[in-house]
């Protein structure tokens, strides 16, 4: 049953009925009753002046008559200049929330026999995860549970740079330096310890330009003819030409790295159905620029290096192959394209990478648009803004940037002072208060990041974001524990509220319909959540779900109503809650506990 289809059909019927006009079914919209008026769907009547030939107002009032005495969805109506705010017989909320509480898959879409292949993550193998591929991460993981509720068959898939002059640096340093510690002999996570020797890279590269610049020479030209910086470019040919040694250390060190991140993907609960390297892709890009020479696509200059020009398109010249026969990054780029689409066929291919390389994947989809690939149409990038934190809050091993695991942990620490202080875990043992306390940090953390417009730069607070009260994963996970608690009760009581005859229930009090119609809503949200990619949407409307219920739960009586039925259709309403709760967290990769 759909309140809002059957009511828009009613409408139309009344046009016809009224004023011999068949109105466009596309254009009858309905929006929600704004709180301080009576009613739960409002139709704007101001458009419709000119085909009742009356003002907006009376429109309204002929309207709402009407589908009064036509329709057994509206119970009554009022018209506040030319809107008409619908009241929703009660027999019609009880008749639709027999549908959600019948309705096993309640927020999974059908099939719709499409594929989608979203790729998240992409880290660098030259040091940890940050707070910035937290966000990347969690939208990625988050896009594709949404997906997959949406109807579509989703492939997640992550593209590891394991290549490059970055990871030369790091291997070079380490060549250096490193006095051959290993994550085992030093007891660092791999992708620190490697991580630790790009820093070090650095330190030592910024000194060697110091002194260059104190013999006179110009900076930018110090940054190019630093020794180390050669040294590293040096190294990047010689992996490229299979050199035995470099390729060994290579090995070794992404050996490190991926062990790391195995550790942190397991912690944070994101996952991939297949990884790609850019090692292998890169070679495969170099394929691609000799069939867009061939085609005219690409032009070589005199230097050797192949471009495409874009000038027409309003953009500029784009290096794809430098003169020494190397990589850049758009070279690989096609090439993981390429091999995305003949692992997978997909429909659409969504790619989440922070919005600097907004530029890089416009040309990137463009050159794939004028190769001619079938997959070019379903491209779409995924852009995110940069994550800020407040000054002095958390630690980082750099100075600049927040690893992700420090993150987490210090998250952890802040869930478990702040629920130990709320008395939240008496009772609990020790093994159940600490998975208490991850889940409680990763909702927060996940929730707070995922709420946001991913396009917008945002400011991650961890205090506010641990909050019980107000718009925060904590609050919604705990009303999940709320509800579990009173269904235990219920069980234990011997209720089986499973079996109510919700048809034998007479009324409605305005919390429960309020409860109904945000249940109601959910299909729809995962359907435009999945249309517009964005976790935004199930995030918002998880914690709508759970203030109305917290509403409902204040403002009446579950196990004192007036009688049995009544308080076993609260129960029921209570169990469709946590049920939607669960599942629309489950889209944000937030788990929810059944006690706190």
């Amino acid at each position: 049953m759909n309140i809002e289809q059957e009511l828009i059909s009613s409408i139309h019927k009344a046009f016809t009925d009224l004023y011999q006009h068949t109105a466009d079914l596309q254009e009858l919209k309905l929006q929600p009753t704004r709180k301080e008026f009576e009613g739960t769907y409002t139709f704007v009547t101001f458009p419709y002046a000119r085909i009742s030939k009356k003002g907006p107002e009376q429109t309204g009032q002929e309207l709402g008559a009407y589908l009064q005495q036509n329709s057994a969805l509206v119970s009554g109506f009022n018209v506040v200049k030319g809107f008409l705010n619908l009241e929703i017989a009660d027999a019609a909320w009880l008749q639709l929330f027999a549908a959600i509480a019948g309705e096993d898959s309640w927020g999974q879409l059908a099939a719709n026999g499409k594929k989608v292949v979203v790729e998240y993550s992409s880290p660098n193998t030259n040091k940890p995860l940050h707070l910035g591929h937290l966000r990347n991460n969690f939208l990625g993981y988050s896009v594709s549970q949404i997906l997959k509720a949406a109807g579509y068959e989703v492939s997640m898939v992550n593209l590891v740079n394991d290549r490059g002059i970055h990871i030369c640096k790091s291997m070079l340093a380490y060549q250096k330096w490193g006095g051959g510690e290993t994550p085992e002999s030093s007891g660092i996570k791999g992708d620190h310890l490697v991580g630790k020797y790009y820093v070090e890279f650095d330190k030592h590269y910024r000194r060697q330009i110091e002194e260059l610049v104190a013999q006179g020479v110009e900076k930018e030209e110090a940054k190019i003819k630093a020794p180390l910086l050669q040294e590293a470019q040096e190294m990047l040919r010689q992996w490229e030409a299979g050199d035995p040694q470099v390729v060994s250390l290579w090995k070794t060190m992404n050996s490190w790295v991926y062990s790391g991140f195995e550790q942190t993907y397991q912690k944070i609960g994101v996952a991939f159905d297949k990884f790609y390297h850019e090692s292998d892709t890169y070679l495969l890009g170099k394929d691609i620029v000799e069939e867009g020479l061939e085609k005219g696509i690409f032009f070589k200059k005199d230097n050797g290096s192949v471009w495409i020009d874009l000038s027409s398109d309003g953009l500029d010249e784009k290096l794809v192959l430098r003169s020494d026969g190397t990589s850049v990054y758009i070279t690989q780029d096609m090439g993981t394209a390429d091999l995305k689409y003949k692992d997978f066929g997909m429909d659409k291919s969504i790619v989440v990478v922070g919005n600097e390389q907004d530029y890089h994947f416009k040309v990137l989809f463009l050159i794939l648009e004028k190769l001619g690939r079938p997959y070019a149409p379903g491209n779409y990038h995924l852009s995110y803004g940069m994550v800020d934190l407040p000054s002095g809050k958390m630690k980082s091993r750099e100075g600049t940037v927040v690893d992700a695991d420090d993150l987490v942990q210090e998250m952890e620490e802040t869930a478990e002072n702040y629920t130990r202080e709320l008395g939240k875990v008496e009772g609990m043992d020790p093994d159940e208060a600490k998975r208490l306390f991850t889940m409680l940090a990763l909702g927060a953390l996940k929730y707070y990041l995922l709420r946001v417009d991913p396009k917008k730069r945002m400011m991650f607070d961890p205090q506010e974001s641990i909050d019980f009260q107000g718009n925060t994963g904590p609050f919604i996970q705990y009303t999940h524990a709320r509800i579990s608690s009173l269904l235990r009760r219920a069980e234990e009581m011997g209720i089986n509220y499973k079996a109510v005859e919700i048809s034998k229930q007479k009324s409605v009090h305005p919390t429960e319909r309020e409860v109904i119609f945000q249940l109601s809503q959910y299909t729809d949200k995962v359907r435009l959540a999945g249309e517009e990619y964005a976790p935004s949407i199930i995030a918002q409307y998880a914690y709508d779900l759970a203030k109305e219920f917290n509403r409902f739960y204040t403002e009446v009586s579950v196990f004192n109503a007036d009688d049995e039925q009544l308080r076993d259709f609260r129960i029921a309403l209570s169990a469709a809650v946590a049920r939607t709760i669960r599942h629309s967290t489950s889209l944000l990769g937030i788990e929810v506990p059944e006690r706190m």
